[in-house]
Parts: C-alpha cells; sequence; structure tokens
C-alpha cells in the first residue's frame, strides 16, 4: 500500500481471448474468437466513459494483458492504442507491455509492434522443454519459445521479460535448473518465474481430483525456487518480487505500481481497477459486458477498503518485495495498534533471521522467501 500522496498510476486492459485452455489457467478468458472485434470495440467505448478516473495522477505506464493480448490482429491493435490516446493523456508513459505468446511474436507480428507505443514483451513461454508445454497444453512449441525472444531482440525490442513455472509434476530439478540456464543465456532483462498451482475448476484440479496425476509436491517446488534464486543471483539477476527478477534495475514498472499501491485502471471483462479507498472489478462475461456497454453502462462491482484492509494489503504486498514495509510509514498511516500488533506477530521470524529490520522496514531473508505468504498472514489483521 502506498503511503504517500498518489501521483502516478497505471492502465491495465484485459484481452479475454486465448487460442487454447492452458490446464492451470483460470483466469477470464474465451477460446471463441468469433466476436473478437466486437470486444475490442467495448473496450474502447469503457475507455471513453472512464476517461475520469483520473484526476492529478500521472499515467506512466499501459500494460495489455489476458488471456492473450497478441492474439489481437494489426486493426484492433491499433484501434485500442487510438482510444487509449483520445481518452487519456500518455505523454508521460515510460513503460507500454504486451502480454505474448511465443506463437504469435512472427516476424511480421514483431514489425507491427515496432510501429507502435508498445516498448516492452512480457512472454509467456513456462518451459524450454516441448514435455511440459505438451502438458500444460500450450499452444507453442520449445523452438518457438528460442527463437521468439531472440527475433524480438533482434528487431530492436531491449526490454523483453519471461515467464516460467516452475513446481510443475515430473519436472526434476535438474531439468528446472536447464530451463533457467537457457532463460539467462537470452538476451532478457526481466524474469517473472511462478510456482504452479492448482485452482478450482481448472484442466489441473480435475485430473488430481480424479487421481489421473498426483498431487503437487511442496518439497520439489521449495527446491525448485531454492535454484531459481540461486541461479539469478549468479546471472546477475535481482530478486526484487517474490516471483520477479531483474537484471540492471529493469523492474516491471507496472506491476511495482500495484505492490506499492498505486492507483490503476483496469479495463476489459474481469478486470480490476484500484485507488488508495475503493476497488472494482467487471464483470467476468464477456457477453454481458458487451451488453452492458451498447448501453452505455458500466458493468462492475465496488468495494470501499477500511483501514483494516488497506493495513492486510499493505502488509501482504509489501513482504513480497525487497523494500519490504516501513514500520514509520504504516505507523503514520495505520496507527501505533496496529504497528505494535505487526512487530508481535513476526518476531518469531525476526528471532529466527527469516525477516530482518534494515532502515526500519522489515524485509523477508532470502532463506525465507518461499514462506511469503504464510509469513505475511501470520500479521493479517481479521
Amino acid at each position: 500500500m502506498l503511503l504517500r500522496n498518489i501521483t502516478m498510476a497505471g492502465i491495465y486492459i484485459h484481452i479475454p481471448f486465448c487460442k487454447q485452455a492452458c490446464n492451470y489457467c483460470n483466469f477470464h478468458f474465451s477460446t471463441n474468437l468469433s466476436y473478437k472485434e466486437k470486444l475490442v470495440q467495448s473496450i474502447a467505448k469503457e475507455l471513453f466513459l472512464r476517461r475520469d478516473f483520473f484526476e492529478n495522477e500521472t499515467i506512466d505506464t499501459v500494460y495489455f494483458g489476458g488471456g492473450t493480448p497478441s492474439i489481437l490482429n494489426e486493426k484492433e491493435l491499433h484501434f485500442l492504442i487510438n482510444a487509449l490516446h483520445k481518452n487519456f493523456d500518455l505523454s508521460m508513459v515510460i513503460e507500454f507491455t504486451l502480454e505474448a505468446n511465443p506463437d504469435d511474436l512472427s516476424h511480421e507480428f514483431l514489425g507491427i509492434l515496432k510501429d507502435t507505443p508498445i516498448n516492452r514483451l512480457s512472454i509467456g513461454i513456462q518451459s524450454f522443454f516441448d514435455y511440459d508445454l505438451h502438458f500444460m497444453n500450450r499452444a507453442h512449441s520449445a523452438e518457438d519459445a528460442l527463437n521468439c525472444v531472440n527475433r524480438a531482440h533482434d528487431i530492436g525490442i531491449n526490454k523483453i521479460s519471461i515467464d516460467l513455472i516452475y513446481g510443475v509434476p515430473n519436472m526434476s530439478v535438474e531439468r528446472w535448473e536447464q530451463n533457467l540456464d537457457i532463460a539467462f543465456s537470452l538476451p532478457i532483462n526481466h524474469l517473472s518465474s511462478y510456482c504452479l498451482t492448482v485452482e478450482p475448476k481448472t484442466f489441473l484440479h480435475n485430473q488430481i481430483k480424479n487421481n489421473k496425476l498426483p498431487s503437487l509436491d511442496e518439497n520439489i517446488s521449495e527446491a525448485h525456487f531454492m535454484s531459481l534464486i540461486r541461479k539469478a543471483e549468479i546471472a546477475g539477476f535481482e530478486q526484487y518480487e517474490i516471483s520477479n527478477f531483474a537484471k540492471n534495475e529493469a523492474y516491471a514498472k507496472h506491476n511495482t505500481a500495484y505492490w506499492k499501491g498505486e492507483k490503476y485502471l483496469g479495463v476489459g471483462p474481469g478486470a480490476h481497477s484500484f485507488t488508495n479507498h475503493e476497488r472494482s472489478w467487471n464483470i467476468s462475461n464477456n457477453h454481458e459486458y458487451m451488453r452492458s456497454l451498447e448501453n452505455n453502462l458500466l458493468a462492475l462491482e465496488k468495494e470501499e477498503l477500511t483501514l483494516q484492509d488497506r493495513y492486510n494489503e499493505w502488509v501482504m504486498t509489501g513482504l513480497r518485495t525487497k523494500w519490504g514495509i516501513n514500520l514509520s510509514e504504516g505507523n503514520e498511516v495505520f496507527g501505533s495498534d496496529r504497528i505494535n500488533y505487526l512487530q508481535k506477530q513476526l518476531q518469531k521470524y525476526v528471532e529466527k533471521n527469516q525477516i530482518v529490520v534494515e532502515n526500519d522496514c522489515l524485509v523477508i531473508a532470502k532463506s525465507a522467501r518461499f514462506l511469503a505468504d504464510g509469513i505475511a498472514a501470520d500479521a493479517f489483521m481479521v
């Protein structure tokens, strides 16, 4: 949670389409592309209706997420970018990210991107091994994964992040470390790496529930995570958030703003928006979303954030980052009772050197970062 006057802000646009469903994914998307153009027009309508969302904030990041934003064609991409420019002042944007799948990043598509403000790619590689990709039901091959990064770099895109998933069934520590070696040999400056989790109502959940796959092994996941930290450090990548690593401080500015509690607008079905006191989210139904906007109505719900809500979010997000949580700032915003409670709850981790105190900040030690969510939960107020 940001503990100063909010001056910077971001825009997130959710593109809810994919070619096929990954077996672990519970994000909102559809594989029916027949109405993609119509939904893109609805997103542009929402941008118009929410053009007054920001007050005195400067928009410094734009992020196309999904789903699979790289599934947009040239016409749709330019249409949305033009809609953004018509409704918002983007003159101060320093980071414009597009999430992409490797199989979409052809020479032709990358050439299209060069004629847009997009200056950063977040590529969903997940693994450099066909065995893992087949297991996850990814649409690309290991060869696609390798080639797309080099193509993007060669065409002049120098802000490249890739995603990898660890904790995959039957993925040995050796194969995971090979994944990392390949990743760090490529011209990237950012890596996001996530532990495979079993989300309700996914194909993976059903496979495990019906005993067609074994339950995920937390010990293997932890071994993968510790290898990740070690190899990233050797390669010169700093772990600045539990799942995110950057070279030469090439932090993901858009996501960092989330962790620091800055204001953002989320547009598209299922997208979330945030201010210091309120959270809102759009309906996760593409057709209901489009019907509402045809009538110039926003299909969203809102939640007022109490001081306790804000405290819990400040703890959760802050402890995941290298910056930790600042006790003096927390005391100013949340009061001494909450900060005394926080220190009491986390004292056992300080005594075990799992949390260190640096410049009046509580920061989770490298050896305990795999436990970050559980540590944060111990300090929540309910």
